[in-house]
């Protein structure tokens, strides 16, 4: 064999051997290198989506299946963990100026967002789900949505808000933004559904027993969720793909999916 044939065969099997321990990708990008230059790794999150990156309002404690995964990410990386708390309407703001390194968060992967982020490859997926009130009048099953008279509330910037400007032709459409809240403006009767996604469903039905789910027949709009970085740094984004990777491998993956009760929205492929 010649040197040089063997050299590449060698430095073939160490990247695989580096990668199969779990090690960070030999290359660094400028994201990587300042994350191992500060010892950081910046997070961003919205503390407010149940199963995912909630935090208890009682206890402060963060908990959820990125809480997890975002340790065993700054783990992989040899570096501490820093939430930076963030929404979906602020994620792409966020990300560009650099207040955070990566959104661990369950962030759907639309066209619109891809167009200004990168993507790792998914790792969950859920599709559109409408929560109303066990009393509600108008709204009993998924066809009711979108009739004349009824009020749909989105939550801003999240990807039900342009799915359902597009999909609603009879209904109106309602933009929640801070401070209201979904489930104040249900309550009130100032709307009679809000959409939501698998993980942030659970919240109301675990918690909320006014709280009526409503599925639609079959596939209405399933999207995938995955981790976002800003465009750019093909290392970096390597280097949360590999970690991606790694946890659907190993088992981590889905030991946290059944934890938070997100089982049955895995992506092990």
């Amino acid at each position: 064999m010649k040197l040089k044939t063997f050299l590449r065969t060698v430095g073939a099997g160490c990247a695989l051997a580096l990668a199969a321990l779990g090690a960070a990708p030999s290359a660094a990008g400028p994201v990587l290198d300042r994350v191992k230059a500060s010892g950081t790794v910046r997070v961003c999150i919205w503390p407010d989506y149940y199963g995912i990156t909630l935090r208890n309002p009682r206890t402060e404690q963060l908990g959820g299946i990125d809480i997890d995964l975002s340790a065993e990410f700054a783990r992989m990386l040899g570096v501490k963990l820093q939430y930076v708390d963030s929404s979906f309407a602020k994620l792409v703001e966020d990300l560009s100026a650099d207040r955070c390194d990566i959104s661990m968060h369950a962030v759907g992967v639309t066209p619109q967002r891809q167009q200004v982020l990168k993507f790792s490859q998914p790792y969950l997926q859920s599709d559109v789900y409408g929560v109303t009130t066990r009393s509600n009048r108008h709204v009993r099953q998924w066809t009711d949505i979108d009739k004349p008279g009824v009020k749909v509330a989105v939550q801003a910037g999240t990807f039900m808000e342009p799915v359902m400007a597009a999909a609603l032709k009879q209904a109106q459409m309602v933009v929640i933004r801070p401070p209201q809240t979904r489930e104040q403006e249900l309550e009130a009767g100032r709307v009679d559904v809000f959409m939501t996604d698998y993980p942030y469903s659970r919240r109301l039905l675990d918690n909320a027993d006014w709280a009526r789910l409503v599925s639609p027949p079959g596939n209405f709009n399933p999207i995938p969720y995955a981790y976002a970085v800003k465009p750019g740094d093909d290392d970096w984004l390597r280097a949360v793909d590999q970690f991606v990777a790694q946890i659907k491998r190993d088992g981590r993956l889905e030991r946290a999916a059944r934890k938070y009760g997100l089982g049955e929205i895995l992506v092990r492929q």
